[in-house]
């Protein structure tokens, strides 16, 4: 009760500067002390109206010609990840996607990335990988990022565009959870509401900060955030 708030006041925080992260700050935190088939399901809720919130006040922003290239193989990657979840150990795909992250924030940290935008062909790994990924772990956002902090350079744009997908993206996964029943559990829609001012207050805290931010510090943030979930993906490898 004491700690939940503070986490999630934590997650949406850095959610408001970056347009994304709470789901990597907060269900691994979450999960320590409530069950994972809980905590998925009751961030993705408030994700999902966080994305809404941000959507709707930064609409004119987003670049919904970098988001229809990743959707197909975003689709894809789910069947794929569901698949993996009944048949193969999980571990050495977090082990990769980990050091691959990892890597890519080391490179946004230091600002070693050309100039130039990547090819949009990387949207079919991006797209597979974060479909695979969130349909596994609940957290597919670090492929997503990584190509498109590599196709956008605007931090309005950035944060917009990453709300925008990620509002199509929960909407989906929503779909499953309800068919599967997760959504049904009791206490959640409590949870999910008791948690709405707070997810609120750290949106309009955050957003605050990003307006004082400039773009090379945004990418910096975006670097700092995947290292930080990089490692953790490792570490949950490992252990």
């Amino acid at each position: 009760m004491i700690a939940a708030p503070l986490i999630l006041a934590l997650a949406y925080f850095i959610r408001g500067i970056s347009g994304f992260g709470s789901g990597l700050i907060a269900v691994p935190l979450l999960a320590h002390f409530l069950p994972l088939q809980f905590v998925v399901p009751f961030i993705l809720l408030l994700d999902f109206s966080a994305s809404l919130v941000m959507g709707r006040n930064a609409r004119q922003h987003v670049n919904w010609q970098e988001i229809k290239p990743l959707l197909p193989f975003s689709l894809i990657g789910v069947g794929l990840g569901v698949a993996l979840l009944i048949h193969l150990p999980k571990e050495p795909l977090l082990l990769g996607l980990g050091l691959f992250v990892m890597a890519f924030g080391v490179r946004n940290i230091l600002n070693l990335h050309n100039e130039k935008p990547i090819s949009q062909w990387w949207a079919i790994p991006a797209g597979l990988t974060g479909g695979t990924v969130g349909a596994l772990f609940g957290t597919g956002g670090p492929p997503y990022i990584v190509y498109l902090s590599h196709r956008l350079r605007d931090k309005s744009e950035l944060r917009a565009t990453f709300s925008g997908l990620f509002t199509i993206d929960g909407g989906s996964r929503l779909v499953a959870f309800l068919v599967t029943g997760l959504l049904l559990q009791p206490g959640l829609l409590l949870a999910y509401l008791g948690a709405l001012p707070i997810v609120a207050l750290g949106l309009k805290l955050g957003h605050k900060v990003h307006l004082g931010m400039s773009n090379q510090q945004m990418l910096r943030l975006i670097g700092a955030l995947l290292l930080g979930s990089g490692v953790s993906l490792v570490w949950k490898a490992w252990g």
